[in-house]
């Protein structure tokens, strides 16, 4: 089992960053998937998440509503977080998180930095 975290970096206020998580070695489309991110010294944070299968369901904190967007592609493994307007309170490390019944999965984590 891997999830893998990408596209990290350092980006200007008010800028914007996509986050990719490639997974693999489980059935990715049951899965329920959401992203965290963490700051050193602090309690990891749900940012977002998204229902298993058809994706009909998704939520966010309420801190990135209207700017950060929560997607993915089954045919792909691949999950998504479009960041919009980040402001430097967003700065963090973002990890993949996979959900099915008992079974969890976590990623590495890809640092995002927003300063100018």
């Amino acid at each position: 089992v891997q999830l893998v975290e990408s596209g990290g970096g350092l980006v200007q206020p008010g800028g914007s960053r996509r986050l990719a998580c490639a997974a693999s070695g489980f059935q990715f489309s049951r899965f329920d998937m959401r992203w965290y991110r963490q700051v050193a010294g602090r309690e990891r944070e749900l940012v977002a998440g998204i229902s298993g299968f058809h994706a009909l369901q998704r939520n966010y904190v309420d801190s990135v509503k209207g700017r950060f967007t929560i997607s993915r592609d089954n045919a792909k493994k691949l999950l998504y977080l479009d960041m919009n307007d980040l402001k430097p309170e967003d700065t963090a490390i973002y990890y993949c998180n996979a959900i099915y019944g008992s079974l969890r999965y976590w990623g590495q984590g890809t640092q995002v930095t927003v300063s100018s």
